[in-house]
């Protein structure tokens, strides 16, 4: 009886093994399969990238004749960096006017929209689902219909060919106000009403409590308000008329004439542009998932 107890029990042992080596293997195949398809799509994301860089670094002739050659040995052209970098000050002009706009949004619409936001979540008010609905229906008016009326508003209000006529419109985003109210809503209430009964503003409460748990949101706020701000072109192709004051992304089109377009020069200068974006994204992606998910937590 006791060895069959025990050749039951080896019996089972080996089972169970063999079991757990099956499911090892088939887990072991997904994750892999799985890993080869995001590899895939990340090549496929990145030789665009390189692309670039690689008419960025040629001549302008070598890319009229050989187009989707990528670098060429021998003919690594570092002369349209150096041109830009220390031969062609308008390009710094603008790159510092990029990053005083984008900072100005930053700062301006992170109090605005955060502000709203913690009132539509925590503030009960007379009308408040019903504002909050005619500001989400702004969300369905395609920006497009609407920029012959903002062209005669911003003229009469003297706005043009400033930077505020690009600052002052972006510090309202009716997305960031239902993304930060979202997250607002999944915060505990228990805490703003300990807080209240402690004495406590809904001031002191929004930047004390309600802020510092909503890092994330913030973050994203401001990574996605960086990323718009810094890659609009249609805007300040509209609004601002000054060399001096353009931004970056509009004042590439002086490279190109109406006889020559100097496409490698163009493209070293976009190289240069999507540098601050990389980098801030290569930093704070660890809060995306974390940000999105928090907002679909109450509704």
């Amino acid at each position: 009886m006791e060895g069959a107890k025990k050749m039951g029990s080896l019996l089972k042992v080996t089972t169970n093994d063999t079991l757990r080596e099956g499911i090892n293997k088939k887990e072991f195949a997904r994750k892999a399969t799985f890993s080869i398809f995001v590899l895939l799509i990340s090549l496929v994301m990145v030789i665009p990238f390189y692309f670039m860089i690689s008419i960025s670094l040629k001549f302008n002739s070598d890319i009229s004749l050989e187009p989707l050659k990528f670098i060429i040995p021998g003919r690594i052209n570092w002369a349209n960096y150096k041109t830009l970098l220390w031969d062609y000050p308008n390009f710094k002009l603008w790159y510092m006017n990029s990053l005083y706009v984008v900072s100005m949004v930053i700062l301006l619409r992170c109090f605005i929209v955060t502000m709203a936001a913690y009132a539509f979540a925590r503030l009960d008010f007379r009308g408040k689902n019903g504002i909050f609905m005619m500001i989400m229906s702004a969300m369905m008016i395609p920006g497009d219909t609407t920029i012959v009326a903002k062209y005669i508003l911003y003229r009469y209000m003297h706005l043009q060919n400033t930077h505020w006529v690009l600052i002052l419109p972006a510090i309202a985003d009716v997305t960031f106000v239902f993304l930060m109210r979202q997250f607002f809503m999944g915060i505990p209430k228990e805490l703003s009403e300990a807080a209240l009964l402690d004495g406590c503003s809904h001031f002191k409460i929004y930047y004390r409590i309600i802020l510092p748990l909503a890092k994330p949101a913030l973050l994203t706020l401001v990574l996605f308000t960086f990323i718009w701000v810094w890659n609009d072109f249609v805007n300040p192709y509209l609004y601002i008329t000054t060399v001096k004051k353009q931004l970056l992304t509009a004042g590439l089109q002086f490279f190109q004439s109406e006889f020559v377009a100097n496409i490698s020069m163009q493209t070293a200068g976009a190289c240069l542009g999507i540098i601050p974006a990389v980098f801030l994204f290569s930093i704070f992606q660890k809060y995306f998932v974390q940000s999105i998910a928090s907002t679909g937590v109450k509704g």
